[in-house]
């Protein structure tokens, strides 16, 4: 494992030169890498946004029809909360709070009328996306700090950023605070310790939508291989976008 993390760390850090030597380039690969983690994290939840959907939403004004307005909001507060933790990340030390946790879930329902405010739940849920165990409700908000603060101690800032972003993910869906919601406020805040220091989102992709899942119902460690498998693919996917893109410019400058 250590040597993966090494891995991981010296390609991120490849791909950050090559931010900055090809802003053009990574302009493009950004745009496209966050479409990406809107695509996916909705596909988590078993929503399905076409390309379509994703840039008319993000793109254009508010539309007044009824039939698209719904998922336009979705996906726009999607953006929304994603600019929150882009913004929280370049702190010098982000808040880990109950006050963020709430802002996000906020920011992913504003303007949704089937939406209520952003309140704990008080039941367990029968019907639900995710089938592993949850804290009853009157333990909510005992438990939820615990699992914030935990990303003060010693320990927790001494471990790799992926560890960290796999435990801190972890622990806040074994407490599941919202009825929904809950799963990408998790891991809005796990990317978000992933963006301090520097490395790209972690997108789990939709076909890892089960696996994911049983990750869930298993120690943290099982989380932890999924998203390093992920990031490690997410860095194929840019080393291979920033090399086709260089080789076609310099092919164009040519002629």
């Amino acid at each position: 494992m250590r040597s993966r993390y090494l891995d991981l760390d010296d390609r991120t850090q490849d791909i950050a030169e090559r931010i900055r030597e090809y802003p053009e380039i990574a302009n493009d690969f950004l745009q496209k890498y966050e479409l990406s983690w809107i695509y996916h994290e909705n596909a988590l939840e078993g929503v399905i946004y076409t390309l379509q959907e994703l840039t008319t939403a993000l793109d254009s004004p508010p539309l007044a029809d009824v039939t698209t307005v719904g998922a336009l909001q979705e996906v726009r507060n999607h953006k929304a909360a994603i600019d929150i933790i882009r913004t929280e990340a370049q702190a010098k030390k982000p808040k880990m709070n109950v006050s963020l946790v709430k802002r996000l879930h906020e920011a992913l329902n504003a303007g949704i009328q089937s939406r209520g405010p952003s309140e704990y739940r008080k039941d367990m849920p029968l019907h639900r996306a995710y089938f592993h165990e949850i804290a009853e409700p009157q333990k909510i908000a005992t438990l939820l700090p615990k699992v914030l603060e935990s990303a003060d101690t010693a320990d927790f800032r001494q471990s790799h950023p992926l560890h960290q972003a796999s435990k801190l993910q972890h622990g806040f869906m074994q407490v599941f605070p919202y009825t929904e919601g809950s799963g990408k406020v998790a891991r809005l805040l796990g990317n978000l310790l992933l963006l301090h220091k520097g490395y790209l989102p972690c997108i789990v992709h939709s076909v890892d939508r089960q696996r994911y899942y049983e990750s869930l119902r298993l120690p943290e460690p099982t989380l932890r291989d999924l998203m390093l498998e992920a990031m490690e693919n997410a860095l194929d996917n840019a080393e291979r976008f920033f090399s086709e893109a260089a080789a076609a410019r310099s092919k164009r400058a040519a002629r």
